[in-house]
């Protein structure tokens, strides 16, 4: 087994294949196994890095909520790259973590050779601060009350997990068994470290702007919550695609594993041949007289 330590914390990772370094980085709800599918394709071409955050074991479950945070969780992924002797990656995330290798991007643009960022958006919209902050809260909570095996019941349910469930059952199963070994108090302590507290998408904006890394913007046409973030990241970040999957909810990769991975091969080939280039100023222009010369 191997791990990379980060501030103390020890974080478990695998690795498989050779050539361009990819780092794979799981939500909330799941963990390194979630990237199973694209592992078995990427690492065909690729040297794939899975790990799992801290509070999910084989990582380390630390019992200070000092120990959790948004700026924590983008220096593991650095930490990972590090201890895997990789200086340069493209570096993919879902929910929680898109929203790492988001603030990896903003912390180590060096490291990024490019970020995929899918389903990123939950509670950035200022008028939903307080709610979201709320709900996290009570999502905690339960789990310090019931433990991780009776919320993956509930969890797995939810608005924006059903759409997994009805498309493919055996896979949804199986997210919500591993959602179910979770350790319950690293969930409560990454809710309230992590999630309650990290900061908008929009307080990021003079960061995001010159952010120069190639990024790709993923999201679920049913996954309410991340849309128009993923809108105004598209309009942020200089050299940004938004790619939008229909009749999809929250968990991408999984609901379309095959649909995602040619849609991710695709961009990663575009950035390699140079050709992942910044979007042209168009703030302004006309739609219908913007080519004509004066």
């Amino acid at each position: 087994m191997a791990f990379a330590e980060s501030g103390g914390v020890k974080l478990y990772y695998e690795e498989t294949g050779t050539g361009t370094p990819m780092v794979f980085v799981h939500e909330f709800a799941d963990d390194y196994r979630s990237w199973e599918q694209q592992v078995r394709y990427f690492s065909r071409r690729y040297r794939c890095v899975t790990y799992n955050a801290r509070g999910y074991p084989p990582s380390d479950v630390p019992d200070d909520q000092a120990l959790y945070s948004q700026d924590l969780a983008a220096d593991d992924i650095a930490a990972v790259m590090r201890a895997a002797g990789i200086e340069r990656a493209h570096v993919v995330g879902i929910s929680m973590g898109g929203f790492a290798v988001l603030h990896f991007g903003l912390r180590y643009a060096a490291m990024a050779q490019s970020l995929t960022v899918v389903s990123c958006g939950y509670g950035a919209a200022y008028e939903e601060r307080d709610q979201y902050a709320a709900d996290s809260e009570m999502l905690a909570a339960k789990y310090d009350e019931i433990g991780a095996a009776a919320m993956a019941e509930m969890y797995a349910g939810g608005a924006y997990r059903i759409q997994f469930r009805d498309k493919d059952p055996r896979g949804w199963q199986e997210f919500k068994e591993t959602l179910a070994r979770h350790s319950a108090k690293g969930s409560a302590l990454t809710m309230r470290g992590v999630q309650k507290l990290r900061p908008s998408l929009y307080n990021l904006e003079d960061g995001l702007k010159e952010m120069k890394v190639p990024t790709l913007i993923v999201n679920g046409d049913e996954d309410d919550w991340c849309l128009e973030p993923g809108i105004y990241l598209k309009r942020t970040i200089p050299a940004c695609g938004l790619w939008v999957i229909p009749k999809t909810g929250h968990t991408v990769n999984l609901e379309e594993p095959s649909l995602f991975n040619a849609g991710l091969a695709e961009f990663l080939a575009t950035v390699d041949a140079g050709r992942w280039g910044e979007r042209q100023n168009t703030v302004g222009a006309s739609a219908l007289l913007s080519g004509l010369e004066e």
